[in-house]
């Protein structure tokens, strides 16, 4: 085990520390640096541990105007909230933001249930909003270079020691970070969440996410399309800006395997028997490329260790067919930015009891969102007639009581 907990000073503390810091922080994604950019403006110091970039890393275009990225969030109200208080989104390319004012979701069969939500309904100006993955780090990154308290150290980390005084995190080059609290925000695969043997279950969904981007013939009225097609998996088409659209396609291995061995084109049309009384005709982005992301649901079996606290997927991942894994990053946040400024005088930011009342102030949420995205996988996954006339009788009886769907709503939106 790598992570010692020990109130004696042991050998490696009589190391020498290259960075102090109040908060180390593992990882390199936007919900990292959100962690990183909060916590620093809450008053505590914080280093923020990143990878070497991989020497295959695409490099930025020259001129022109930017592709558009196959990773994209659909962020809600709480995301919205955060990254505004943090001067972030502002800070955003407004021009290659989506906001989504409506969701259509058709159900299985020739007799599919309906389910429709508008922002209207919602007494909301938005549902959501589709944003880049490379708009929303590039936001992230500048205000990053200009955040006081925050140093970024480029390596590799190969152990951890956590002791009565502090966690230390040794990287590959023999160098140490030091601090009260280690925040692993490094991923599903979180290297921080197995080195403090938290162990998880896991579940592989068999299928993966096939993302890519069309144009639209016909305007898409800031709509979000989603089809429950039970064999061929979960199709979800968001708006971009103009008459774009960002595809969410979960599909079955097997299925997968065959688009990816397939053009874009052939792909647009496939896409046409969903999306074509809805959008018209869908023709490729260029220059473009489709992308395949392996889904699974994990649940680790805590979310904090001896001054540790996880955060983000490697605090949970869930399936995207709600599209809130992100938000349930944002919302960690939220929960350790709360816990830690209600904390009493005495405590320390890795303090034991501290970090139990973060891992019960996230609890609910995240249970909740797992459960539904899985329920709703196997709800809609199951191949049988009386299940997927039950399934279709259901959408159309909740797409026909309006409080409760301004409660689900509600919760979708983060509110």
């Amino acid at each position: 085990m790598f992570i010692m907990s020990t109130h004696t000073t042991s050998s490696a503390h009589h190391r020498n520390v290259d960075r102090r810091s109040d908060i180390c922080i593992v990882g390199n994604g936007a919900i990292a640096k959100t962690a990183a950019l909060g916590l620093s403006q809450a008053g505590h110091s914080v280093t923020l541990l990143v990878p070497p970039a991989r020497p295959d890393a695409p490099e930025a275009p020259a001129g022109g105007e930017k592709p558009w990225d196959v990773r994209v969030y659909a962020l809600n109200h709480t995301a919205h909230t955060l990254l505004s208080s943090l001067k972030v989104w502002g800070a955003l390319d407004m021009a290659r933001v989506a906001p989504v004012d409506a969701m259509d979701v058709q159900g299985d069969g020739e007799q599919g249930g309906h389910l429709g939500f508008d922002a209207f309904g919602a007494h909301a100006g938005s549902l959501a909003w589709i944003v880049e993955d490379s708009n929303l780090n590039q936001a992230l990154d500048a205000a990053l270079r200009f955040a006081q308290n925050v140093e970024t150290v480029t390596g590799r980390a190969c152990r951890i020691v956590s002791s009565a005084e502090d966690v230390e995190v040794e990287l590959e080059d023999g160098k140490v970070l030091a601090a009260q609290l280690l925040v692993g925000a490094d991923g599903r695969d979180s290297w921080v969440r197995g080195q403090c043997d938290i162990g998880i279950d896991y579940r592989s969904y068999h299928q993966r996410a096939i993302v890519a981007n069309f144009a639209c013939e016909q305007p898409h009225h800031n709509v979000a399309y989603q089809w429950f097609t039970c064999k061929e998996g979960i199709v979800a088409l968001l708006p971009l800006p103009g008459n774009k659209v960002s595809l969410v396609w979960s599909a079955p291995d097997t299925l997968a395997d065959t688009i990816m061995n397939e053009s874009l084109g052939e792909l647009a049309i496939r896409l046409g028997e969903y999306s074509e009384n809805k959008l018209g005709l869908l023709k490729p982005l260029q220059p473009e490329d489709v992308k395949a992301i392996p889904l699974a649901l994990v649940r680790p079996h805590a979310i904090t260790a001896p001054r540790v606290a996880l955060i983000g997927d490697a605090a949970h991942a869930v399936h995207p067919l709600a599209g809130h894994g992100m938000n349930l990053g944002f919302g960690d946040i939220n929960g350790l930015l709360d816990t830690l400024a209600a904390r009493d005088d005495h405590q320390g930011l890795g303090d034991e009891r501290l970090l139990a009342r973060y891992a019960r102030a996230r609890k609910e949420d995240v249970l909740l969102m797992q459960l539904a995205t899985d329920g709703l996988e196997r709800l809609f996954g199951a191949n049988l007639e009386p299940v997927r006339v039950v399934r279709n009788l259901g959408l159309n009886l909740l797409d026909k009581l309006p409080l409760v769907k301004r409660r689900l709503i509600a919760h979708a939106m983060g509110r």
